[in-house]
């Protein structure tokens, strides 16, 4: 019977194949997850989960210790071969225990170090703080060299001492992020501590934090490549594990399969409903995101035209002062005056209408683009909300629990009017 048959090295293989169907649900979440996140400009970075693309920069780059090139970020390491004769103990066919010499060889790291540090990415919008400690990053390779002790490189970039048993070979290895790379990043964006402006940094409550130089739809197919590997490979596991529990016992083998897929068929609609879920709770977020913007023109606009009306008010105090004594200074003394204008000085020395007003137009078109981009956004994945929703076989899982399709933004009402910007003449 089976279980008389039962080998405990069975258990093994069906331990292998459980887990691999997990790690490969996981990796088909996470490609749900980045399927349907829509990319943000830097701009238009909000709180919560986000991908957005751009160049590295920073004002403080640093210089790759082998490549020599200006990177955000890099890392070197040098390899040294040795080789030497070792004694092995072995057991020959007759069970006795016997030595023999046993010729090895390998790579052994003598030095190495790197720099990291935190960087703007970079788009047509502005610019956006990364940090990329805890985070799954991928790096570019900067220099590969193997070298010998008449090369240059060998003690130029080397340490000057050798290991016991060296060849005289050496490896020389350097990956970073050099200045203008295009990133793709997915992560968590919180509000920065120092400035009123988003960042993205090591957060616990991050679904993923990912800085890569590849695209997002390469990181996609990486994804969904590990899924379908993973859950083939632990059916495979789990069949192994079958054969060497109930060896001949084609019943109980069909049945251990079974689970799995029926393990399988749970974990999918699981992934599915929890996918369908988040994604439409990030369209609600998404929808309140523009009434956010909308709050911040609404309350930023008045106070910034109110502020600038001051300073047009101080400078035309000035000016008249400055005619007065125009108009004084061929007969009469000028001392009426020049304390009203000593005091208009003193109090705003720095009257510049023309700075002002660019202040204002920046923070005008600054406001209309995040309102803008917030509504594309908004659009974006209330769009990917509704393709999913009717895309089979997500679409099953849809109805079982009664999703409903989302609306797509339109511009209507009083409160979507831009804010007027008018002064007293």
């Amino acid at each position: 019977m089976f279980a008389a048959q039962a080998s405990p090295i069975g258990l093994l293989p069906l331990a292998v194949g459980f887990i691999l169907l997990l790690f490969g649900l996981n990796a088909g979440r996470k490609r749900r997850l980045l399927d349907d996140t829509p990319l943000s400009k830097t701009l238009g970075v909000f709180i919560g989960e986000v991908e957005v693309t751009g160049t590295c920069v920073t004002s403080t780059p640093v210089q790759a210790y082998l490549s020599e090139r200006m990177c955000v970020l890099y890392d070197w390491s040098v390899e040294e071969e040795w080789q030497r004769w070792e004694t092995e103990t072995y057991t020959d066919k007759d069970g006795r225990v016997r030595t023999r010499q046993v010729l090895r060889s390998g790579w052994t790291n003598v030095a190495g170090n790197g720099h990291t540090q935190g960087f703007y990415l970079k788009d047509e919008f502005g610019f956006l703080w990364v940090h990329p400690r805890g985070a799954d990053l991928e790096t570019l390779d900067l220099f590969f060299e193997t070298a010998s002790r008449h090369d240059d490189l060998y003690f130029t970039k080397g340490p000057n001492d050798e290991i016991s048993d060296s060849t005289g070979r050496r490896r020389f290895r350097e990956t970073g992020l050099p200045i203008g790379t295009q990133l793709f990043v997915r992560g968590r964006a919180s509000e920065r501590s120092d400035v009123v402006a988003p960042q993205i940094v090591q957060d616990p409550k991050a679904e993923m934090f990912i800085i890569t130089p590849r695209k997002e739809s390469e990181v996609s197919a990486g994804k969904d490549t590990a899924y379908w590997l993973c859950n083939l490979f632990g059916l495979i596991a789990v069949a192994l594990g079958c054969g060497l529990l109930g060896g001949q016992q084609y019943p109980a083998v069909f049945l251990l399969v079974a689970v799995y897929v029926l393990a399988w068929a749970a974990g999918w609609v699981w992934m599915v409903f929890n996918s369908l879920v988040g994604l439409r709770n990030r369209v609600r977020q998404a929808h309140s995101l523009i009434d956010v913007q909308l709050k911040r023109r609404a309350d930023l606009m008045p106070a910034l035209v109110a502020c600038l009306q001051g300073f047009r008010k101080y400078e035309a105090e000035l000016q008249t002062a400055v005619a007065t004594l125009r108009a004084q200074a061929g007969s009469a003394p000028v001392a009426a005056v020049a304390s009203t204008l000593i005091a208009v000085v003193e109090n705003y020395p720095e009257l510049k209408a023309d700075q002002s007003f660019n202040s204002l137009l920046k923070n005008l078109t600054e406001t209309e683009d995040r309102i803008a981009l917030a509504r594309a956004y908004a659009n974006d994945i209330t769009t990917f909300y509704n393709t999913r929703l009717e895309r089979i076989p997500d679409a099953y899982v849809a109805r079982i629990i009664s999703m409903q399709p989302g609306e797509l933004f339109v511009a209507t009402g009083f409160e979507r009017k831009a804010v007027d910007v008018k002064f007293p003449a």
